[in-house]
């Protein structure tokens, strides 16, 4: 493990790129996250503290919901974080190790729910907070998986 910290050095060039995708990514999912078309303003703030509880009902009474809602709600709160748990450790190489940057992935995700809870352009659901860290997580493994194997 050690050596994938120390020997894994890309030109600045490639440095570039990987900053100019993460810019890219950021903006992109802040277009998502915080504006869009089909958020309304609620007038109460909704949330769910309790964990699992929106992810069982979407699973256990999935007839009540239309297949984009439950995709979206499911597989989109995974997929669309895969790349963050890509970007965080290659951005910051202290953040390798996977309890630093779960803890770092973690605290971002509290802090976009957080925002969207005070704002009212979403809710604090704590699944959405699950769901993307296991996303996080799914990009932070195939992150040290392909970086070995494009160091050599």
């Amino acid at each position: 493990m050690q050596q994938v910290e120390t020997s894994w050095r890309w030109g600045k060039p490639v440095n570039f790129m990987i900053l100019a995708l993460f810019i890219m990514y950021s903006l992109i999912m802040l277009k998502l996250l915080f504006i869009r078309e089909d958020y309304y303003h609620w007038n109460k703030y909704n949330y769910n503290i309790i964990p699992f509880h929106t992810i069982k009902s979407l699973i256990y009474h999935r007839d009540a919901y239309n297949t984009d809602t439950w995709v979206k709600n499911l597989f989109g709160n995974i997929v669309l974080f895969i790349p963050l748990g890509v970007f965080i450790p290659v951005l910051n190489r202290r953040l390798l190790r996977v309890v630093r940057c779960l803890l770092v992935i973690i605290l971002i995700l509290f802090l976009v729910e957080s925002i969207q809870l005070v704002t009212r352009v979403g809710s604090f659901d704590i699944d959405d907070i699950i769901l993307n860290t296991l996303g996080a997580i799914i990009g932070l493994f195939l992150m040290r998986i392909i970086t070995p194997w494009l160091t050599r």
